[in-house]
């Protein structure tokens, strides 16, 4: 089983990025030749500084080390060292109908939420289908707003295959559906385009102040709170602290005499605790940047090898060799 995923390094890496798709991501490591890459191309479409394209992708690279992916398990890379995922993305742009990339949701929720759009946005499903497809790829573990663009790219493998005959194996999402969609801090899901994120190596001062913010409903401590389960921070705690911890939290808060603030601080110390190693690994890794960049480099040599033997054998079933 080959395993298949990426990750943006479009700025620092956040709670939504790890358990929506770097936890379950590095699990699967141990169960099949995994593939997981820096997807700075797909970057392109809202970040337009060079310099921080790059600070981006070595921090992206430090994150997931320090996070447990293991480079003896898996194949770890930057998308861009392999240019031959580019030309595969146009040959499936010629078979992908307009109608399929309008119906994308996570296309329209940026529109409608003003976020500028360019053609690189609206075509992120082809390039996405292109990482897929080009390393044979038979699972793809990704967050549940990335689930319509894997069936995006199956739409576009079975197309391609019905034009020019069985040329790409279908791939199949698998999301972990309980913390597949994490909330920000603003209640919406989390994410950078969003502004409401808690990143997993940002400054402890900041992030206390950040969750210290998070903005609570106007009852006072006495008061019951049956729909505890719906409360932001329980949410948030239910991912970073011990289940017991979390589940008496929410107890407490549904019976009455917690007070928010308490929450909250509880929340910043399960959080800050849940990534303690992986902050100490981090900080290992980022004094020893040669190891790091030869684990990319090493990733890029394997992937790009696989790459061209895939993009060949689309070339000749599609009459371009």
């Amino acid at each position: 089983m080959r395993i298949l995923s990426g990750i943006q390094p479009s700025g620092a890496l956040h709670l939504g990025n790890y358990f929506g798709m770097m936890q379950p991501a590095i699990a699967l490591q141990e169960k099949g030749e995994a593939f997981y890459f820096i997807a700075d191309y797909h970057s392109m479409t809202s970040l337009f500084d060079a310099q921080e394209r790059r600070k981006n992708s070595l921090d992206v690279a430090l994150d997931f080390l320090a996070c447990g992916l293991d480079p003896k398990k898996s194949v770890f890379f930057r998308q861009s060292d392999v240019p031959e995922v580019t030309e595969l993305a146009w040959m499936l742009s010629t078979l992908t109908p307009m109608s399929l990339l309008e119906k994308c949701t996570s296309y329209k929720d940026k529109v409608a939420k003003g976020i500028p759009v360019n053609h690189g946005l609206f075509a992120y499903p082809v390039l996405m289908a292109a990482d897929i497809l080009i390393y044979d790829s038979n699972v793809v573990p990704v967050g549940q707003d990335q689930k319509q663009h894997v069936e995006v790219t199956r739409d576009i493998a079975i197309k391609f295959n019905e034009a020019y005959g069985e040329t790409f194996i279908i791939p199949e999402p698998q999301i972990r559906g309980e913390t597949a969609k994490v909330p920000g801090l603003d209640g919406e899901k989390m994410s950078k385009s969003y502004g409401n994120t808690l990143e997993i190596f940002g400054d402890e001062k900041t992030l206390r102040k950040k969750v210290m913010g998070i903005k609570m409903d106007s009852r006072t401590p006495t008061e019951p709170k049956p729909d505890a389960d719906k409360n932001l921070a329980i949410q948030l705690l239910k991912l970073v602290a011990p289940t017991e911890d979390a589940a008496d939290f929410e107890n407490r808060l549904r019976a009455g005499g917690l007070g928010y603030g308490d929450l909250k601080k509880q929340l910043f110390e399960s959080y800050w605790t849940h990534f303690a190693a992986a902050r100490q690994k981090r900080a290992e890794l980022a004094a020893n940047l040669d190891y790091v960049n030869g684990v990319l480099a090493e990733g890029a040599t394997k992937a790009r090898t696989l790459a061209q033997t895939v993009l060949k054998r689309a070339r000749r079933a599609s009459g371009l060799e």
